[in-house]
């Protein structure tokens, strides 16, 4: 892996969660700082998505958000962010998101998160790009997701493999260390399941 320029991060919108999920994000957002690593995000000013970014900020980081129009004035667009881009589409939004970042980490989050995680976690699977995915397990959150991944690889609809698209971790500074280490999978053969 070349050296980390900017992280994108899938998160949740909503800050009625538990208050460990929003420190983890600002602990991640001052990290990323720490590193010389910008933050790519959905470009809201709520829930784990504004806490991750004012920390970056705070700590002198570079922040990169991306909205669309219509989501606007719902998530509350980040205008204290270094750059805020106002696209047409959830469609738009995703594909800037992934152009401006080497690697992706989902943090928790609710049904968008999911979307974004699996569209780029499929991607990946088809052989689209190489950027390495982190999932942040924070105090077990992921584990049905991880639970419900190991039932389709049981019942013959992902190859064990591709379990390997993405490494789980338990805290902010492995984020770092994962993304590090991240080696792109192999190609897929033109015959392989989805």
């Amino acid at each position: 892996m070349t050296e980390l320029q900017s992280l994108c991060v899938y998160c949740g919108s909503s800050s009625d969660v538990d208050p460990v999920h929003l420190d983890n994000a600002r602990a991640l957002g001052r990290m990323a700082a720490e590193r010389g690593v910008g933050i790519v995000f959905g470009g809201g000013r709520v829930g784990l998505m504004g806490v991750l970014a004012d920390a970056c900020m705070a700590a002198g980081g570079r922040v990169i958000g991306i909205i669309p129009r219509d989501l606007d004035d719902r998530e509350v667009g980040h205008r204290d962010v270094s750059e805020l881009e106002i696209v047409d589409s959830m469609h738009v939004r995703k594909m800037r998101m992934f152009h401006r970042s080497d690697a992706f980490c989902v943090l928790p989050g609710g049904l968008g998160t999911l979307d974004e995680a699996f569209e780029i976690i499929t991607w990946r699977q088809l052989g689209f790009h190489d950027k390495p995915i982190v999932l942040f397990n924070l105090a077990g959150y992921w584990n049905p997701l991880l639970a419900l991944i190991d039932h389709q690889i049981a019942e013959g609809y992902v190859r064990p493999q591709h379990r390997d698209l993405f490494e789980v971790v338990e805290a902010p500074e492995a984020v770092f260390e994962a993304v590090a280490r991240a080696r792109p999978p192999a190609k897929p053969a033109r015959t392989e399941r989805l």
